[in-house]
């Protein structure tokens, strides 16, 4: 069996009902990989840490920090 995971990231606008651009944006994410073959599994999340910087000479240093990420998973027979 083989498995793809694809990036999963939206903006949605103030003005729209940002629960239906989401789950729009999703079917359309969905429909595309389904034309390939590739049967939806679902969105998975996934945090990762960002090292901090030192930056030259302790200059421009920034710190770590954590972010979320999330990946629609894929898969074919």
């Amino acid at each position: 069996m083989q498995y793809k995971s694809v990036p999963f990231v939206i903006s949605v606008s103030r003005n729209s009902d940002p629960a239906g651009s989401i789950a729009s944006a999703l079917e359309t994410l969905i429909n595309r990989y389904a034309q390939e073959g590739w049967e939806y599994v679902r969105l998975e999340n996934i945090n990762s840490e960002v090292l901090p910087s030192s930056g030259c000479f302790g200059f421009g240093a920034k710190p770590g920090y954590n972010i979320t990420r999330h990946v629609a998973v894929f898969k074919k027979p």
